[in-house]
């Protein structure tokens, strides 16, 4: 297995390592491990494994009347890799499953994977901005984010060891 088929798992099934929306942190800890950094507030939990990234809110009576929490959201951010290439970017159980993962993901790459596995990927014109397009996965709620434009603010010197069009940024599944 690999990286790209990582991404497209998560942009099919919605799900990484069997958890997704609706899971505890609990859950979401035993997947993908115990380094992360969890930043609280106003009811709301954002924690960060690197690539992946998942927030919590207060959902309900838990155990002795605590309030428990459950995923709403989650995004896998490919962008990240590109600049933060240290070991822990990568939870250590998705690097034991789908060995290495590159810096840049080419949108072809991911489009082939999702094809192969059956689904189909729409241009989603309403979420789509100058620099960045978005696509929706049939029969998921995942929404692939890729460069458009890298350079969007027109300074006219993109970075040659940036991002470029047509990389992929993040698979976001809310």
């Amino acid at each position: 297995m690999s990286a790209v088929d990582f991404y497209a798992h998560v942009a099919v099934r919605g799900e990484v390592l069997g958890v997704g929306l609706g899971s505890d942190p609990e859950a979401w800890e035993a997947a993908l491990g115990a380094t992360y950094l969890d930043v609280p507030g106003g009811g709301l939990l954002r924690r960060d494994y690197g690539l992946v990234e998942i927030n919590f809110s207060t959902d309900r009576p838990g155990r002795q009347g605590q309030m428990s929490m459950s995923c709403f959201g989650f995004g896998v951010k490919v962008q990240r890799l590109l600049y933060d290439r240290s070991p822990s970017t990568v939870p250590s159980p998705l690097a034991r499953k789908y060995g290495a993962f590159a810096p840049r993901v080419p949108f072809k790459d991911l489009r082939a994977a999702i094809l192969a596995l059956g689904h189909t990927i729409e241009l989603d014109e309403h979420s789509a901005s100058g620099d960045m397009d978005c696509y929706r996965v049939s029969a998921s709620p995942a929404r692939i984010h890729v460069v458009a434009d890298p350079d969007p603010y027109g300074s006219g010197d993109p970075d040659p060891d940036g991002h470029q069009g047509g990389d992929v940024w993040s698979v976001d599944v809310w």
